[in-house]
């Protein structure tokens, strides 16, 4: 009995030697894993343009763990700026051949929390410029968020003399290339909540939308592009809007325009002219850069939309102006070149269910969008064609033009799906009646002082033309 008790103790005693020794070895497995583990470093970027800043973060990165960019798309960096001149999948493409990078996932908002959360970085890497500004808030909400897995926010100096607002100055004879200016519409359509376009009837007006910015709630706020309208080049030069300026004369001043600006140019074609003339129109408008044409399907000589008696207006069999459309689809040579078809039903007076006949056979023949044109005083018509169309299964987006229903906010369009606002005449609206008063005063006067009073400098004049 004896022997048998000194068996058992020895047998328990090399089972517990073993299971210290195979525990001993599981601890030093994990702690090895443990060791092991990559840690994470997080960097957002937009990366629309790399500069050595832009190195000098990811290489910072690199030295606390793999570098994970959160890339910002285009709909993010829309939010608060400019959409990008490469869009996200190129930029994509450039960041994960960084020999730094080691992943690029897609950051949805200017807002790192929801990606931080699916990450958890033991690093967020971000230059201190960001402490003032507008990414203040953005700033504070990282480090409340990363606190919560004992994350560390690191911080390098920021880069001076140095960022891609000016690089882009730089590069701006570069990437007003025809390619790249037909682009960029469409990718702000799908980007933006709405585009704004404003009319633009020569180069100084082009350079004022150019240039001319707000800023709102922390916010840069600007045009996104031009209107090239038949009205305005007419009246010009001092021509009724009944199609009596050439398509050839408006060419001819929209690549005047094309010169000296690079943001994306709508224009105005009225009908389109004869099926057999587009050609020339589209290879002229692609060679030049615009971004889209707009046409309406009325025949006949030009009337006005806005005139109250259109009695004597007719609209296009809808199968007609749909040959029109197809035709431009076919014609053109890029498929970002947009084709939109404005519908007349609610100016001649043929009410909403003809709208939404003629919309859903103009999407099927290959339109982009769809301007649902109304000379009311108030969105209600346009809006009521909005609510059916969505629910048709050939719905595209809306375009709208809010010349006598002036009263309506973005926001109200946006709600109503409405992608692009176009304003389509008021720069000329403007400029007629102050020039009309600065002549008067002269008169009045018998010298040009009292005029000064009232216009701007030509000094301002001269920088807003002088060569950059």
């Amino acid at each position: 009995m004896e022997i048998q008790k000194l068996i058992y103790f020895h047998i328990l005693k090399k089972t517990y030697r073993y299971l210290v020794n195979l525990s001993l070895k599981v601890i030093g497995l994990i702690t090895i894993i443990r060791i092991m583990k990559k840690k994470i470093a997080y960097v957002g970027m937009s990366a629309d343009i790399l500069h050595k800043g832009h190195i000098n973060i990811l290489k910072t990165a690199s030295r606390y763990g793999e570098v994970y960019v959160g890339l910002l798309t285009d709909q993010a960096i829309a939010s608060y700026k400019n959409i990008p001149y490469l869009d996200y999948e190129k930029r994509k493409i450039i960041l994960e051949n960084i020999k730094y990078v080691k992943k690029v996932v897609p950051q949805l908002t200017l807002d790192y929390v929801e990606n931080l959360n699916l990450i958890k970085p033991d690093y967020v890497v971000h230059g201190d410029d960001w402490k003032i500004g507008i990414q203040k808030e953005t700033r504070k909400r990282v480090i409340n968020t990363i606190k919560k897995w004992s994350g560390k926010l690191i911080e390098p100096k920021y880069t001076e003399k140095i960022s891609s607002t000016l690089i882009k100055k730089e590069m701006s004879n570069l990437i007003t290339s025809p390619e790249n200016r037909i682009s960029r519409l469409k990718r702000l359509m799908s980007s933006k909540d709405i585009v704004k376009i404003l009319e633009s009837h020569n180069p100084l007006t082009g350079l004022i939308i150019e240039k001319i910015n707000v800023k709102k709630n922390k916010k840069t706020i600007e045009f996104d592009g031009m209107w090239s309208s038949s009205l305005t080049d007419s009246a010009t030069r001092g021509l009724p809007d009944n199609s009596s300026l050439s398509f050839s004369a408006r060419i001819s001043s929209l690549n005047d325009m094309m010169d000296v600006t690079s943001k994306p140019v709508v224009f105005d074609a009225d009908n389109g002219g004869q099926i057999e003339h587009l050609p020339f129109l589209i290879r002229s408008l692609e060679r030049s850069g615009a971004s889209a044409i707009i046409m309406e399907d009325k025949v006949g000589l030009k009337k006005n939309s806005l005139f109250k008696n259109q009695k004597d207006t007719k609209q296009d069999k809808p199968e007609l102006f749909a040959k029109k459309i197809k035709k431009i689809c076919d014609l053109r040579q890029s498929k970002d070149f947009m084709v939109i078809a404005r519908i007349e039903s609610f100016i001649i007076g043929k009410g909403l269910t003809d709208a939404i006949k003629r919309a859903d056979i103009y999407s099927k023949a290959g339109a982009d969008a769809i301007l649902i044109h109304s000379k009311e005083k108030t969105p209600a018509e346009i809006f009521s064609f909005a609510k059916e169309f969505k629910k048709s299964k050939n719905f595209i987006p809306l375009v709208c033009v809010p010349s006598t229903y002036s009263k309506v906010k973005e926001d109200d369009l946006i709600k109503h799906g409405f992608k692009l606002v176009i304003y389509a005449n008021q720069l000329l609206r403007a400029a007629y009646p102050a020039m009309q008063e600065t002549a008067r005063t002269i008169l009045k006067n018998q010298r040009a002082f009292e005029a000064d009073k009232k216009i701007i400098p030509i000094n301002e004049i001269i920088n807003l033309i002088k060569n950059d």
